[in-house]
């Protein structure tokens, strides 16, 4: 259980620090990684709901028998963003830094896999 603690907790205070600066950033990431934002509301939105899901992680790591099923989701917010980003780059539609943002988030996603398989049933 202690696997599950420490990766959740690991993962939830790195996506906080990560992505709440991203709130300030619009006008910088329009320069840095044209084209502009067209739609501010995606944007934040996936912000809010990326931030939501760090304080999911948070949750988890406080008590992991409890929330085990909540992995699956964390699960799948890991691997539908690394797996989009990879597809996005073959088409040469995103900066390659996002890549290795991305392999960030694959990594995090196998460590939840583990988490679930590793932290017994309530």
């Amino acid at each position: 259980m202690k696997f599950a603690k420490y990766t959740f907790y690991a993962a939830g205070i790195y996506g906080l620090i990560a992505l709440l600066p991203q709130y300030f950033l619009e006008e910088k990431n329009n320069r840095d990684f044209p084209p502009a934002i067209t739609h501010p509301e995606y944007f934040y939105g996936f912000i809010g709901v990326a931030v939501a899901f760090q304080v999911v992680f948070l949750i988890i790591a406080r008590n992991p028998v409890r929330y085990r099923m909540m992995m699956i989701a964390a699960v799948i917010e890991k691997f539908s963003f690394s797996i989009a980003v990879y597809a996005l780059f073959v088409f040469g539609r995103v900066h390659s830094i996002m890549v290795g943002l991305a392999t960030i988030d694959l990594i995090l996603g196998i460590l939840f896999v583990v988490s679930f398989l590793k932290t017994p049933k309530e």
